[in-house]
């Protein structure tokens, strides 16, 4: 069985948006100005190699380095398993 594609084709007016300058852009209380948090995950992934797919596992760490990661802030699971890889990377 094939898998659906989860991309659909933007509606959006891209060129428009594009050439759009700070002056143009309306800023109120239902659309405020967009965090930087924001914009990161917005980012398009061009031109970047394809990320590999993950494995769910359950994994027992102790409290405190689990409340140590999560203090970071949201995204612990990535910074768990970037950690686990600069390991695996820097062993022989």
């Amino acid at each position: 069985m094939k898998k659906k594609s989860s991309s659909r084709t933007s509606k959006t007016d891209l060129p428009r948006v594009r050439a759009m300058r700070g002056h143009h852009i309306k800023v109120s209380a239902e659309h405020p100005e967009a965090d930087l948090k924001h914009i990161i995950r917005g980012i398009v992934r061009q031109g970047l190699k394809p990320v590999s797919s993950k494995t769910s596992i359950s994994l027992r760490v102790d409290a405190d380095v689990l409340e140590w990661f999560k203090a970071q802030g949201s995204g612990y699971q990535t910074r768990i398993n970037a950690v686990l890889r600069a390991f695996k990377d820097a062993s022989p």
